[in-house]
């Protein structure tokens, strides 16, 4: 069974961990049990003690800027470079943009500001680990920041007008990243928005995101894409 090593760089706001959990813990029910779990509190400053520690690594989601001047994300981001070719790496949203920006990309504040709510993603060409390919996919957003200028040895493979480098492929190691939330229950989403409103958006904003959440989405289809990834990347 591989070792999936989860960096956990934020946490949802305190209410809702008793309801929803952690980010690892959204995760491990996203991912099943086809792996052997352990968490590391990067943002609190613990890592693995080496790359070897695990099979695979993933990152997860903040509040946090990439961009910001923290010991703990240069910290991450050295170890993501020392993971290069010897672990598969996974990011989603934060951890998206970390992995962009540790390998070369680069990541701003948008001045389109915030993206929240479902939202839909072109799926922009076949791999290994994409079963049956769709058109587009719909899955939760939540971020303003947003990565600008992709790594090289990269290619998107998730883009909208909204975010056009919305998933990342790279060649030259194993390695994705997407900046929507498989792991996020829709109900969860909701509750996060509320928690945003009238903070960081306007209500019109809070009420068409959570409006947005009515109809399906595509959050096992991708969470069994990301499940694939890692099993083919660690055998």
């Amino acid at each position: 069974m591989p070792r999936l090593g989860i960096l956990k760089t934020g946490r949802p706001p305190k209410p809702a961990i008793e309801r929803f959990g952690t980010y690892p813990d959204m995760f491990m029910e996203l991912m099943g049990p086809d792996f052997d779990y352990r968490v590391y509190a990067a943002d609190e400053g613990e890592l693995p003690e080496g790359p070897g520690a695990c099979d695979a690594y993933l990152v997860t989601g903040s509040s946090a800027g990439v961009y910001e001047p923290l010991p703990w994300i240069a910290a991450a981001e050295d170890f993501l470079r020392a993971a290069k070719g010897r672990a598969a790496l996974v990011g989603v949203c934060f951890g998206h943009q970390l992995l962009a920006q540790a390998f070369g990309g680069k990541v701003i504040k948008s001045p389109k500001g915030w993206g929240v709510g479902e939202h839909v993603y072109e799926v922009m060409h076949d791999e290994p680990w994409i079963d049956e390919r769709p058109l587009r996919i719909r899955l939760p957003a939540s971020h303003q920041d947003q990565v600008v200028e992709k790594p090289p040895e990269t290619e998107v493979f998730l883009a909208s007008e909204f975010t056009p480098f919305a998933g990342l492929v790279w060649r030259d190691q194993p390695a994705i990243s997407m900046q929507p939330h498989p792991e996020f229950d829709p109900a969860y989403a909701k509750s996060l928005i509320e928690h945003r409103r009238g903070d960081l958006y306007p209500d019109e904003q809070a009420d068409a995101a959570i409006a947005s959440y009515s109809g399906a989405d595509d959050r096992a289809r991708v969470g069994r894409w990301i499940r694939d990834f890692l099993t083919h990347a660690t055998s």
